[in-house]
């Protein structure tokens, strides 16, 4: 049994978002949010609200409590690239890259 959230066009980069989501990926839910409530990073509130997405996914579909869910699998994706200009001296433009990305969480069963 796994249950799946999925988030697109976060306004942050995949980079940021793999620094948050290697420190949780295989650990029991109840651990990972544990982890992600006291990191001081911003990408650790979009993990964590995704999170409580799939393990709510799970609850609604199968039925199961949190404490029987561990994260099976996590990664974010790089989406579109916006880009932009910022005004420099002389007349001159500098390119902006504003980056997003997708970010997919599954969570299983650990009784198997």
């Amino acid at each position: 049994m796994e249950a799946k959230a999925k988030q697109s066009n976060i306004k942050m980069t995949a980079r940021k978002l793999r620094r948050v989501i290697n420190e949780v990926r295989g650990k029991k839910v109840i651990d990972a949010q544990d982890m992600l409530r006291f990191m001081p990073y911003f990408a650790a509130r979009v993990v964590e609200k995704n999170l409580k997405a799939a393990v709510a996914n799970a609850k609604e579909q199968f039925g199961v409590n949190p404490e029987q869910l561990k994260i099976s699998e996590i990664f974010a994706d790089e989406s579109v690239t916006y880009k932009r200009a910022r005004p420099r001296a002389q007349g001159r433009m500098y390119s902006r890259m504003k980056r997003t990305s997708h970010l997919t969480l599954k969570v299983s069963d650990t009784v198997k």
